[in-house]
């Protein structure tokens, strides 16, 4: 039945005028994500009324080739301008724009391709097999366990702020502030609106991502007379030419991070309203605590650039899982792309694949060839987009902030978005010069309104609190979180030997265990199982050593 299915979707997408049409719409992509302000959902929007009038199939395989080359366009700004072309690339410029400025900008940009073609390629693998058995993760989330989800995110603060831990948690409190800033979602109540319309509003998430990262890494950049007259090649070499060959030795050395963190973005995509703001970030944040050299993330390392780009790619393949088997868009580019069924009549839902084959794996197969698509269309115009590298800077910063002020402008015709750029980006500068990270503040701002809208829906269904800690995901996901915020402390006291740190990870296998357990089934109890033995082993090895760091010896 599937190889039926296969064929038939085979049948109706290779010939010349779908392949064209994928082939645009994967370019589409990539010049939208290249361009800060330029949301991949608005690229999605201005695509759909392209697809009135052709046929279903061919209508969602434009549609999904520019959501493909989308999510991996954005790579190109961040990594040649240290500005993120959009929210799901924010991680990425953590190290692509510091390799790029030590002189490797044809590496970066080339780890950053191929992370994101194997991320593609594991996302669609997963779509064509595991989509129903995957959509079922979706169903049993509730509002205790999606507030709980965003506890644990947000503890991820902790270890983007590095060694200035307290600087970082202030950033995060500040993006929790600002985004509490207008109407509230649940109740619809003002606040912190001080009589103006403009603040009842909000403020534009996207204004103020380009404001914090765009404007005050211009205002950085160019603050300088001198340095402003130079361009990137001559503050020092820049290979124009895109290393493909050792970008790929790069990847291969660190498969386990690419299959990681592929896993996350498909995860973080199943969940709705997560999206690739998230999964990049929660991508990233693994890498690091994994890394046997977590000190070295945010100087140009590949890995810091492997775990965000692997994992953006991916997300889109989870949200289309949850979009095809329950009709419920993971994140806004899914939202669009249920609406564009709706539009041709089709309905998604549990029984969508059964009830239409054809039309459901010509998308499944419409994510895989763009895939390939992007690989071969991106490494073309990468070598355009690496020349940037030698404008000078302040014409880079203008061209830069015209672009920025454009795509702000354009989402919603509103002169107050062009403002809110103006203020973030001052802030943004400012927080640089005393030494705030801007990542805290960001993931801040992302989470706080999911955050606060399930927080309203569990206290409007019960105002019980005991749920977030007896429902089996609120109760992993809050375990987690502790663990999580404890882990940077771990890090650091393990250096130094202390007698506690021997107890860490043995815990940690022990609590997850207990919500496992608690999910039922046969395959979550068999992990919390091993869990505990592999807790078990390890309290075993320890007593062996003597209780002493086996460095000790």
């Amino acid at each position: 039945m599937i190889i039926d299915n296969v064929i038939g979707a085979l049948d109706v997408l290779i010939n010349v005028h779908a392949l064209l049409l994928m082939a645009v719409g994967v370019c589409a992509g990539l010049i939208a994500g290249a361009i800060p302000g330029f949301t991949i959902a608005m690229a999605v929007v201005l695509t759909l009324p392209f697809t009135f009038n052709m046929a279903p199939h061919l209508g969602l395989a434009t549609m999904v080739s520019v959501l493909v080359g989308g999510l991996s366009g954005g790579l190109m700004a961040g990594i040649l301008t240290g500005i993120p072309g959009t929210p799901s690339s924010v991680a990425t410029t953590f190290d692509g724009f510091p390799m790029a400025r030590k002189g490797e900008p044809g590496l970066a940009l080339g780890i950053g391709v191929w992370s994101s073609f194997c991320g593609g390629i594991i996302s669609a693998i997963m779509l064509m097999t595991l989509a129903p058995q995957l959509a079922n993760i979706g169903l049993e989330f509730n509002p205790w366990g999606y507030f709980m989800l965003v506890i644990f995110a947000l503890t991820i603060t902790a270890s983007l702020a590095g060694k200035n831990m307290i600087k970082g948690l202030i950033a995060g409190a500040l993006g929790l502030l600002f985004r509490s800033v207008g109407e509230d979602e649940a109740a619809g109540m003002a606040r912190f609106d001080f009589g103006s319309d403009n603040l009842l509003g909000g403020f534009d998430f996207i204004a103020v991502l380009i404001g914090l990262f765009a404007f005050s890494q211009l205002l950085n950049d160019v603050r300088d007379p001198k340095t402003a007259k130079k361009s990137l090649t001559e503050q020092g070499k820049v290979q124009v030419r895109i290393e493909h060959l050792r970008a790929i030795r790069e990847i291969a050395k660190r498969w386990t991070i690419v299959i990681r963190s592929s896993l996350i973005g498909v995860f973080t995509g199943i969940l709705p309203g997560a999206g690739g703001s998230i999964a990049n970030i929660l991508a990233y944040d693994q890498a690091k605590k994994a890394s046997k050299h977590p000190e070295e993330f945010g100087t140009g390392i590949p890995d810091g650039i492997i775990a965000p780009e692997s994992s953006n790619n991916a997300v889109e393949g989870g949200a289309l899982i949850i979009l095809m088997a329950l009709g419920i868009p993971g994140d806004v580019t899914a939202a669009i792309m249920l609406g564009a069924l709706l539009m041709h009549d089709v309905v998604p839902s549990p029984s969508f694949i059964t009830d239409e084959p054809v039309l459901a794996y010509s998308i499944f197969i419409s994510f895989f060839i763009a895939t390939f698509m992007m690989l071969g269309l991106q490494s073309v115009m990468l070598k355009v987009f690496v020349r940037v590298t030698k404008i000078r800077m302040y014409v880079l910063a203008a061209i830069i902030l015209g672009f920025s002020g454009i795509g702000v402008f354009a989402l919603q015709n509103d002169t107050f978005d062009l403002w809110t750029l103006l203020w973030f980006g001052i802030l943004g500068f400012t927080m640089r010069h005393f030494g705030f990270p801007l990542a805290p503040m960001i993931l801040g701002i992302v989470l706080g309104n999911i955050a606060e809208l399930n927080l309203a829906r569990a206290l409007a269904i019960s105002s019980d609190l005991t749920p977030f800690f007896t429902r089996p995901w609120s109760l992993f996901f809050m375990i987690v979180a502790i663990f999580s915020a404890l882990f940077p402390m771990f890090q650091g006291h393990r250096e130094k030997q202390k007698f506690w740190t021997l107890f860490y990870l043995p815990l940690a296998c022990f609590a997850v265990s207990v919500p496992l357990f608690m999910m039922g089934g046969t395959f979550r109890p068999a992990l919390a199982l091993f869990l505990i033995a592999f807790g078990a082993y390890q309290l075993w090895r320890r007593k062996q050593n003597g209780w002493r760091f086996e460095a000790a010896k």
